[in-house]
């Protein structure tokens, strides 16, 4: 990626703000510029971020599962901001770790609705804004869990198999109505989420070393490139930062 994105003037919502790709990438949307809205349950996390980023970002609490609580979130970035041109739905859960048999059903669901109905929340509250304005990006991060079965992961792999499809029922319905959508697959992130997984010890993700896992920095690169032009030919599609091509695309390839 030779040149940085500019977003200056641009607006970003990122759900699940307060760590990991969340955080990365709400650094480097705010050093190409845009304001940034910082979504997340962690109330002090976003906070402390939204300090160090300065005036151009605006810490919501919110718990993305509950779409008012979304929808007030999007009023609250208009109003501070003008308007919403970018959406990263990147708020996701991976406990419980179980067998189907074993997994508490309360705890089931709650990843259920925090990865995919959290996903459809954003996208609902987003689009009607975005559609008035002539267009957005809406990026929602994806596994490639979403497209294969792994052991003690029928939640995750579920969830993130139903998002995917999201993002390519939204490209179906609003792609002609300005609306940019795609799904970053990061591959293994050297994430808290990372530790809970290796931690766990169930299924071949959980043994790998921790040097194979990339930095939150690559994907929030590779995040950003897909808010630029040059990211065109992906509309609809989800791209995969395993892939070298793309590493290579985005300055990040080694």
């Amino acid at each position: 990626m030779a040149d940085m994105t500019d977003l200056s003037g641009k607006t970003v919502m990122i759900t699940g703000a307060s760590r990991g790709i969340g955080e990365a990438a709400a650094r480097l949307f705010a050093k190409a510029g845009a304001n940034i809205a910082l979504l997340a349950r962690s109330r002090e996390a976003i906070a402390d971020l939204a300090g160090e980023i300065g005036d151009k970002a605006l810490a919501i609490p919110c718990d993305v599962s509950r779409y008012w609580e979304v929808e007030a979130a999007v009023n609250a970035t208009r109003d501070a901001f003008g308007g919403v041109d970018i959406l990263i739905n990147n708020a996701g859960v991976i406990e419980p770790i179980s067998h189907i048999a074993e997994a508490d059903p309360e705890k089931w669901g709650q990843v259920i609705d925090i990865n995919i109905k959290g996903v459809f929340n954003g996208m609902h509250a987003a689009l009607p804004l975005m559609v008035s304005n002539g267009g957005g990006t809406i990026i929602t991060i994806s596994s490639g869990a979403a497209h294969n079965p792994l052991e003690a992961w029928s939640a995750y792999c579920t969830s993130k198999a139903g998002a995917a499809m999201l993002t390519d029922c939204l490209h179906k319905e609003y792609a002609a109505k300005g609306i940019r959508a795609m799904g970053l697959s990061p591959g293994t992130v050297a994430t808290d989420m990372q530790r809970d997984i290796k931690a766990s010890g169930i299924n071949p993700v959980s043994q790998l070393d921790w040097e194979v896992h990339i930095p939150a920095e690559w994907p929030a690169k590779c995040l950003l490139w897909m808010c630029s032009a040059d990211s065109d030919d992906f509309l609809g599609t989800e791209i995969s930062l395993r892939d070298e091509n793309i590493r290579r695309r985005i300055g990040v390839a080694e």
